[in-house]
């Protein structure tokens, strides 16, 4: 059994969240660049242009790459053969994401209650996703969220005989409703299949993918291409603006669901769609 300290997971956590907040995923500025090397709209082109200048400005001189620096959701892959030692597995989290946003300066969002919106002025408590997988190591993913981009998410529990067309349509009607809201270039995650929880739980999960993802099944990853194609003839763009990117990729995630079910969720990322992860 191998022992992991507490301490480790309370500062990686700390330096995830200060640096999924500064630095742009790399595969997500190449698609950025590369869809500047096709577009048609001046305007979009403007648009492209200052969200890569962005990212740069917030890479060498340390400062987030937008102002709104998300709520902490923390993807948590425990081997079981790891055990946590000095403290909660939990604790450790939420402790790191206290420091990261108090130390890197990040702006705290969390409420305490949705109603009475109490600031807790620590960004804390995280959402914390816990999977246990073989091995003995512990893989730590903080994927800080937006809401202007969260807002913008849906699920629908489809009826089995909807199929991929009900599939692809909710998808669709989802992105075209969001509009300019989730500041377009986006990603779409999906989840299609389990449960309603599972389905967001697989939509949100797939936003972690590499932009240049491709699913595994040839089925699914038609339906990707399909999605991406007509989400980008719609006009939207980047920035609300116009043109040909509305959306940087598409990435589905399935799993096993009820025979009488058809669940499907959509979890729209924006431009700056961001995560970072170590392995302890």
């Amino acid at each position: 059994m191998r022992q992991i300290n507490a301490d480790d997971i309370r500062n990686a956590v700390s330096r995830l969240c200060v640096e999924a907040n500064i630095f742009l995923n790399k595969d997500i500025l190449t698609a950025i660049n590369k869809a500047l090397t096709y577009e048609e709209s001046e305007q979009a082109r403007f648009a492209l242009e200052m969200i890569a200048k962005n990212a740069e400005i917030g890479r060498s001189e340390r400062l987030p790459v937008c102002q709104d620096t998300g709520m902490a959701v923390v993807f948590v892959d425990m081997g079981q053969d790891a055990r946590v030692i000095g403290g909660f597995l939990g604790d450790a989290i939420n402790d790191g994401v206290r420091l990261g946003y108090q130390n890197g300066y990040l702006r705290k969002s969390v409420v305490s209650d949705p109603i009475s919106r109490e600031n807790t002025n620590d960004n804390t408590p995280a959402i914390i996703h816990y999977d246990i997988v073989p091995g003995d190591t512990l893989r730590i993913t903080v994927a800080p969220k937006g809401f202007g981009s969260e807002n913008m998410s849906a699920i629908k529990m489809l009826k089995p005989s909807d199929g991929r067309e009900g599939v692809i349509n909710f998808v669709y009607e989802t992105v075209m409703a969001a509009g300019s809201n989730p500041c377009p270039p986006v990603i779409v995650g999906v989840g299609v299949g389990g449960t309603f929880e599972k389905a967001a739980l697989l939509s949100k999960r797939a936003l972690l993918l590499p932009v240049r993802a491709v699913n595994d099944n040839p089925f699914w990853a038609n339906a990707e291409r399909e999605l991406l194609l007509k989400i980008n003839a719609n006009g939207v763009g980047a920035a609300g603006l116009g043109g040909l990117t509305t959306a940087l990729a598409v990435h589905i995630n399935t799993f096993a669901t009820h025979i009488a079910g058809l669940p499907v969720a959509v979890n729209i990322g924006c431009h700056v769609t961001r995560h970072a992860e170590t392995i302890l």
